[in-house]
This record gives structure tokens, sequence and C-alpha cells, in this order.
């Protein structure tokens, strides 16, 4: 493969809903003629691929992700014309599209599930999976408990039961059925063919799990080979991003042990460790997890980090005292939370809006080994609305002005109200106001980027998880063709001094690269690094001069 080819390695992801992002025609709901408008913001901000939620026909009972066409645009968005032209507008300001790619399960209302359903002989019928009777183990896997009570519902049009991982209005597809693979594989080609560059998938874990009544649910992972071939036959550089929350060593049969199925997974176990080190300013399950990630992920392949997504939290690999401990700091009302597991917030009300925290947070974010994937609104520091249902609390439209309606949409009634009033109402979270405030959250989290992305040891190198003599200190090294990076980070609420020795050439001289405080080590070649509370460092190895011209080749 071509060194272009790995542009995922530095990449700056950004997930946003169509929906929720802007409103050009007035009706209420974001389209692409609106998000095209905004991509100029999006590449001034410093990313470099937008992640696209599902945009497909869909009956939208769960925000697209119950697809009734997958060749087609939702008119609620535009046209396929319009998706066109905005991916034009994306490519001239070299912005990479990733679409989400649903193919676990399809809509009840789908063409196919239609068909199927009313007859025994259509080529469709065996697109599904199907049981005569409930299996006795129907309340056993569901997803979204206790919203979901059974994983299997009969049709009364087919007179049999169906399977649905999700709500019963998805119904899961056979995915080991060659006809529907060789289907899944024409959508790809589409979609690839307008230009996307790549996809993420959703539920890959059921995407690649054996289904069916009675049947021992064994993962077949040829599918991911067969997904990576056809990608990399169509379009050699498009990527396979994939939900898929597993223990890390479980982790190598996504990627391949060679690198020959999926590109990029999103990190879940670090995540969650993450938010363990929060609440408790311990970092040492996060060291861990860092560590367990790190030893499970081929060199040609990538962990997406991430704060926080379009879903809620989900804790549920924490152990049940860790995970009670989480909701207790973050989510201490009932409201909060979600599906017993998760939280239903967002990243700047669960910090307290604190700056330090935040900063903290992202600072993390953007020198963890790996991608940095942000959720929309969040380099603004928006809040969430509870009064909405389930996930929805943190879906709620962007907020680009001060004027009605967020400067979103010019509709009395929008897809989901925005955030009104109070500390995160748009009237003072706002991308205007922060723009025009040089030491806005937003503009420091540009600059962030900018330093990011010229630090390619932290998406192209070796990361090291290092031991320090301050417990509250996460401290990292990344090596990559001579050129050496450290970083800190204090999850303590009180100062901290790091005892740091740096055994690279050039080890006894630090660069600060996000501040001016340098240093230079002192006897026997240790460094004295102080760190206020919730403070964090960012240093490269000796001097930067060669390694600011390092090519990754």
């Amino acid at each position: 493969m071509a060194i272009d080819d790995y542009w995922f390695k530095n990449a700056v992801l950004y997930c946003l809903n169509v929906a929720t992002y802007m409103d050009c025609n007035g009706d209420g709901v974001g389209d692409f003629e609106g998000l095209s408008r905004r991509l100029d913001y999006l590449h001034a901000l410093g990313v470099t691929c937008v992640w696209l939620q599902p945009f497909f026909c869909s009956p939208n009972r769960d925000n697209g992700y119950d697809v009734s066409d997958y060749y087609g645009v939702s008119p609620r968005f535009g046209t396929s014309g319009d998706f066109v032209e905005c991916m034009n507008h994306a490519q001239a300001l070299g912005l990479r599209v990733v679409v989400d790619l649903v193919a676990n399960h399809s809509s009840i209302d789908h063409p196919w599930f239609q068909s199927a359903r009313s007859d025994p002989k259509s080529p469709y019928r065996d697109w599904y999976v199907w049981a005569d009777r409930r299996p006795r183990d129907h309340a056993q896997g569901t997803v979204f408990p206790p919203m979901q009570k059974t994983t299997w519902s009969r049709d009364k049009v087919a007179r049999k039961y169906y399977f649905h991982r999700f709500y019963e209005h998805q119904a899961d597809l056979n995915t080991h059925h060659p006809a529907y693979r060789e289907e899944l594989y024409k959508i790809m080609g589409y979609w690839l063919q307008l230009g996307v560059s790549g996809f993420r998938m959703d539920a890959v874990p059921f995407l690649v799990e054996r289904k069916g009544a009675n049947v021992k649910p064994v993962k077949d992972f040829g599918l991911l080979e067969e997904m990576r071939r056809f990608l990399q036959w169509r379009a050699r550089d498009a990527i396979l991003l994939a939900e898929a929350n597993v223990p890390p060593k479980e982790s190598l049969h996504y990627f391949g042990d060679e690198g020959d199925r999926l590109q990029m997974m999103l990190n879940f176990p670090v995540n969650q460790r993450l938010y363990y080190a929060f609440a408790t300013q311990d970092p040492q399950p996060l060291r861990r997890a860092l560590r367990e990630t790190l030893a499970n992920v081929p060199r040609d392949a990538q962990w997406v980090q991430f704060l926080r997504s379009h879903d809620e939290l989900d804790l549920g690999r924490l152990s049940d005292a860790q995970r009670a401990r989480v909701f207790e700091v973050f989510a201490p009302e009932p409201h909060m939370q979600l599906y017993g597991r998760g939280i239903r917030r967002r990243l700047a009300p669960m910090l307290g809006n604190d700056r330090r925290r935040l900063e903290l947070a992202y600072s993390l974010l953007f020198s963890l080994p790996g991608t940095p994937m942000i959720q929309y609104g969040d380099e603004i520091g928006m809040g969430e609305d509870l009064s909405l249902e389930e996930r929805e609390a943190v879906r709620t439209p962007m907020q680009w002005t001060g004027e009605p309606q967020a400067g979103f949409s010019r509709a009395r009634k929008t897809v989901l109200p925005v955030i009104d009033g109070g500390v995160f109402g748009y009237q003072k979270v706002n991308v205007n106001a922060q723009r025009r405030d040089p030491d806005s959250f937003m503009n420091w989290i540009t600059r962030l980027i900018r330093v990011r992305k010229e630090c390619m040891e932290i998406g192209w190198g070796q990361c090291e998880v290092l031991q320090t003599d301050a417990e509250p200190v996460l401290a990292l090294a990344y090596r990559f063709r001579g050129a050496a990076m450290v970083s800190l980070h204090n999850f303590s609420d009180a100062a901290q001094t790091v005892n740091l020795k740096v055994p690279d050439r050039g080890g006894e001289r630090l660069v600060d690269l996000l501040a001016e405080e340098h240093s230079n080590a002192g006897r026997r070649g240790v460094h004295e690094v102080a760190l206020d509370g919730y403070g964090y460092r960012w240093f490269r190895v000796g001097t930067t001069d060669e390694t600011l011209t390092r090519a990754p080749y």
C-alpha cells in the first residue's frame, strides 16, 4: 500500500448527524445543503474526516439506523444530487467523508423484509432469520433493556418469529447468506463510487455472528476479510471503522492478525477506564487498558480514541463497583443513566463545565495513541437535554449563533428542541460567540488540533505507558523514526511533581509544545516537571528542528 493509503493514521475525525447540524431550507431538519455550507467551518477547525451518521431512507424510528433503502438519500435531507454536491465541496477542501454502514439489520419496512414476510418462496426469505417457535432464551441478549423485552417477535403475515438483536422494527439480516453478501458489496460499491472514503460499521460483533434459533452464536470473521478485499479492490485507500465493544484480547479477531480485516476500531476499553480515572483521580485501570489495547493492534491498523459519541456512554465492561463510582460522580440521578450500563449526558456538563477538566480531557484525547474523534458540538462545550427520551438527550441541534433556534434553522419547530436558556443554552454557548473570543474553548481546541497534526509520533509511532512517581499522573512516550515525545496528564485536582528520566537521544532537553515551560534535566538526567491540578504537558524530546521536517516514510 502507498503511504497515502494510511491517511487515517494522522486524521482528526468529526461525527455528526445531518438532521441536527444545519437546516438550509427552513423545514426544521438539517440537510446536505446546510452541511455543505458548514464544511468550511470544519476545515478551519482542523477536521480532516467527517463521519456521517445514517442519512438513508428510513422510517426514522431509531435515528436512521432502521434503513428502508440503502441506495437512497432520505428526502428529509435533500436529494442524491445534494449529497454529491456536498461530497464535491468536501473533496475541494481536502476533507474525507466516512458514512455509517448498517449491515446487521434493516427496517421491517424495507422491501426486502416485506417480500420475505409475504411469500415463503421469496428470494429475500432467507435474508432474514426465522423460527416457527419463539426460542426459550428469547429474553436474553437484548441490547436496550428494559425498553426491549425480547430478541424474537412474531410476524402475523409470515406466521413465524423473526430475530432482532435490537428493536423489533429492526429485523436482523442473515449476514452469512451469499446473496445478501453480494448485495452488501453493491451497496458499498455504490457509495464508494460517489466518493466516500470508507464506512463506519455498526454493531460488528453481531454482524459476524451466526444467527438462528438454537444456533450457537459462533463468530465468523471471514465476512470482514471479504469486505476488506472488496473495499480495497474498489477504492485502495478506503477504510473500515468498527463499532465493536469487545475486550482487548478479542480485538485482533476484528483487526486480523495481519491487519487484513478492519483498519480501525473505536477504543471502548480505554474510553470506559478513562471515565473511571476522571471520577476517582486514579489512572491505574486506564494504564492497564492502554497497555492491553496497544498489545492487540496490528502495525497497519489503528484505534480510534473518543470521549463521547451520539450513543450513551457505555460502562458495561467496568466492574459493578467501578461503574457505580462513575455513576455517583457523573450521573447521580437515575434519569441521567440508561440501560443499566450507561450515561446519557454530554461531556461538558459531566465535568461541571470546568475549563481545567475539559482541557485535560481533550489534551488527553489528542495525545492518546491512535486517531482522535470529536462528537459534534463538543468543541464548543454543548450540554444535554435530559427531558428528551433515551439517547436523544445528547443529539440536540448544533448551536451556531445566539439568534433564535441557535442559527440552526429558521423554523419554529426543529427536529429536536435546541437547548434554550441556562448555562448551556444557545444564547451563551454557540460558535459565533466563541469564534470572536480568542480564549474560547473552540479556539483552544483549534490550536490543539494544529499541534496534534504536527506530532506524527502519536499517530504513526510506538507508544509506551511510563511508570511515574506520581500516581495521579498518566505519562506516555511516543517514538517514531528517531523522533520522540512525552505527554503528562494529572487526573488530580492537586498539583503534582513528576520526576522523569527520558532515555531517548536528546532526552536531557524537553521542549514544551503547548507553552514555553521547557525542561532541562537535572542531576543524573532526571527532569522535575510540575503539573497544576488537572494539568497537562506535551514535550518533544530534544530540539524540534529535524523532527518537524520528518516524513512518515
